[in-house]
C-alpha cells in the first residue's frame, strides 16, 4: 500500500515521572482540540504481547503548549464514581481503573459526554480465573471535563455480552437512532476474537441496547486483522465524503493470535479503514491491507482520535505500542487514491 499519511517526528504525548506509559488520548472540540483527557498506566504486570498482561489506569487532563505537544496534567476527577464502582462490584472481579476515553458534544444541550471502559477482570484462585473478565462501557455527563457526574454504564456486560470498549458513534439515522459501534469480544474453542458490534443508542446518556455482530475476523480473510477487530473514529464528511447514509472510518486491527510455549502470543496491531453504512448498521468494506503502521512500534499502532484542521485535511493520533502518542497528518484526497482502488 502506498503511504498515504506523514508521521510526526516528534511524540504527541510523552511519559514523565509519574508515568512509563501513556495511551488513548481523547480531545474535546470546545478547546480547539487542546484539552482533553488520556489514559495513564500506573502498573503494568506481563507483557503487552503475550495475553494475561494486566495494566492498572487512571484516566489523566492533558493540555497542549505552543509546540502542539499535549502535557499530562493532574488525574481526572468523577462525581459518583466510587458509587457506581462499587455498584459494578463482587467478591469474584477485581476493577482495574478507568480506561481508553471518548468524547462527545451534545449539540442541543452543549454538554459533554465522556465513554470510557470499566474493566472488571475475573480473580484467580490457584492460579485459576474464578469469573469471566466483564467490560462495561461507562459513561459520565457534565458542562465540562471539570464537572463530570458518573451515570449507569450505557452498556453493561454480561455472560452473553463479555465486552463492550472502543466506542465509534455514528451519526442518527432516519428512525432517530444512533447505530455506534463498540469492540465486543467472543471464542471459539481456544481462540478468542475481539469483533466489532452495533450498540443501539436511542439517548446518548442512557442505557443503550446490544446490536448484531457486523465484524468477525474469523469471517474474513484478512491477515492483518484476523484476529482481533476494534471500531476507531470516523472521519467527518468535511474531510472525505463517500455518500449518502455512509462514512469512512478507522479499524485497528490485529493479526491472529499464537500459541507458543503454552502462551499466546498476539499478532501485530495496525491501523486501517472501514466503511460504515450508518442508516442500516453495516460495515460495507474493510481495507485488505493496514493503513498505518508506526515506525517505531514493536506490536501496537492503535488510533484513538481525529482533528480536522482544514477541508480534507487533518491529524490523527494513535498510541504505540501502550506506552506513548503519536499524530499522523491525514489528506482525503491521499486516501481517496486507496479507495477508487477498491
Amino acid at each position: 500500500m502506498d503511504k498515504l499519511y506523514f508521521q510526526h517526528l516528534d511524540k504527541a504525548v510523552e511519559t514523565d515521572k509519574r508515568f512509563k506509559h501513556v495511551m488513548a488520548i481523547a480531545l474535546d472540540p470546545r478547546t480547539d482540540y487542546k484539552e482533553g483527557v488520556v489514559r495513564c498506566i500506573t502498573s503494568r504486570e506481563g507483557d503487552v504481547r503475550v495475553k494475561g498482561y494486566i495494566d492498572r489506569s487512571i484516566l489523566s487532563f492533558v493540555k497542549s503548549d505552543s509546540a502542539g505537544h499535549f502535557i499530562i496534567d493532574e488525574e481526572l476527577k468523577i462525581k459518583n464514581q466510587e458509587e457506581i464502582i462499587t455498584g459494578l462490584s463482587d467478591k469474584d472481579h477485581d476493577f482495574i481503573g478507568l480506561e481508553d476515553p471518548d468524547i462527545w458534544i451534545d449539540e442541543k444541550t452543549d454538554l459533554l459526554h465522556l465513554y470510557f471502559t470499566i474493566p472488571m477482570i475475573g480473580k484467580k484462585i490457584n492460579g485459576k480465573k474464578i469469573a469471566k473478565t466483564l467490560i462495561h462501557l461507562g459513561h459520565a455527563v457534565g458542562k465540562d471535563l471539570n464537572s463530570l457526574v458518573m451515570t449507569d454504564p450505557v452498556l453493561i456486560s454480561d455472560k452473553e455480552s463479555l465486552c463492550a470498549k472502543e466506542l465509534s458513534i455514528a451519526p442518527v439515522n432516519s428512525k432517530k437512532v444512533r447505530l455506534n459501534l463498540v469492540e465486543s469480544a467472543t471464542s471459539a474453542g481456544d481462540t478468542g476474537y475481539s469483533i466489532v458490534r452495533v450498540a443501539i443508542a436511542p439517548d446518548m446518556g442512557k442505557s443503550w441496547q446490544f446490536g448484531e455482530t457486523v465484524f468477525h475476523p474469523a469471517e474474513h480473510k484478512i491477515s492483518w486483522i484476523g484476529g482481533h477487530a476494534s471500531p476507531g473514529p470516523m472521519f467527518p464528511r468535511e474531510f472525505i465524503d463517500i455518500g449518502e447514509n455512509k462514512l469512512l472510518g478507522i479499524m485497528n486491527g490485529r493479526e491472529a493470535d499464537k500459541k507458543i510455549d503454552g502462551r499466546i502470543i498476539y499478532g501485530i496491531f495496525s491501523v486501517g479503514l472501514f466503511i460504515y453504512d450508518y442508516e442500516n448498521g453495516k460495515i460495507d468494506w474493510v481495507s485488505p491491507e493496514p493503513f498505518i503502521r508506526d515506525s517505531e512500534s514493536k506490536n501496537i499502532t492503535f488510533a484513538s482520535q481525529f482533528v480536522l484542521t482544514v477541508k480534507g485535511e487533518g491529524i490523527l493520533y494513535a498510541h504505540v505500542d501502550d506506552s506513548f502518542v503519536r499524530a499522523y497528518d491525514l489528506k482525503a484526497e491521499e486516501i481517496k487514491k486507496l479507495l477508487d482502488r477498491r
